[in-house]
């Protein structure tokens, strides 16, 4: 089995940092776009999609900026995280996903993210 290795993607969105951020950090938000069900208890979140279930530790949260999770399951070094990014200068919002894949799954893994990413486009009407 290869290594899983870190890597990050970046998607612009129209939203601004406050909005956008109680669709990364809260379940309701979470529930729109990301899985089916999220329920958060003792700082960890159980997402639903159809019949699996997985469960998340929030490793960090950062206000209106960034929320770092770790899967239960994984590699004790595997995060996921979500940070909000604003540029100073044009106020464009982006949110900056790091993950980690193997080499044999970073496409899949890439494709699962586009896909949220553009429903998440949906949802907030960016």
């Amino acid at each position: 089995m290869s290594e899983k290795k870190k890597f990050t993607l970046e998607y612009e969105l129209r939203s601004s940092p406050r909005i956008l951020f109680s669709f990364i950090s809260e379940p309701n938000g979470l529930s729109q776009w990301f899985a089916d069900d999220v329920i958060f208890r003792d700082q960890v979140y159980t997402f639903t999609w159809d019949d699996e279930i997985q469960k998340a530790k929030l490793l960090s949260i950062k206000e209106n900026k960034s929320v770092k999770f770790k899967w239960v399951e994984d590699e004790p070094h595997c995060y996921f995280e979500m940070e909000i990014v604003q540029d100073e200068l044009t106020n464009d919002v982006a949110l900056s996903i790091t993950d980690f894949a193997t080499d044999d799954t970073l496409a899949e893994r890439t494709l699962i993210w586009d896909n949220q990413i553009n429903y998440l486009h949906s949802v907030i009407g960016a």
